[in-house]
């Protein structure tokens, strides 16, 4: 009987740290979240907008590498100017103040 008690204890323990260690640190900001609803609704189609997934187009870049290769204020400037370039099938498009601010809040998060 005692090892049986023992067995539970540590099934229960291993579960507990399980569901801790899975648990994210911090929930994601109003603005974060708008961000990935933006992405997720205009981007993914050609973008991998998350952490480990190819992008769908292959000479789309994942969002997650842009801040490698661009500095964000510059991606901030680019929207609100417009995108017209990108990668070809890339549509052209504007976002306003509060979405740019969503969408490079969001970006932050993939750093």
């Amino acid at each position: 009987m005692g090892t049986y008690r023992h067995m539970i204890g540590r099934f229960s323990t291993l579960l507990a740290l399980t569901l801790l260690s899975s648990a994210p640190v911090a929930a994601a900001s109003p603005a974060e979240q708008r961000g990935k609803a933006f992405a997720l609704n205009n981007c993914a189609r050609c973008h991998s907008i998350d952490r480990v997934t190819a992008s769908p187009l292959k000479i789309a870049p994942p969002f997650r590498v842009l801040h490698k290769r661009y500095p964000i204020e510059t991606i901030g400037e680019a929207l609100a100017e417009g995108i017209y370039t990108g990668h070809p099938s890339m549509p052209e498009f504007q976002l306003d103040p509060d979405q740019i601010g969503d969408l490079l809040a969001y970006l932050k998060t993939l750093e």
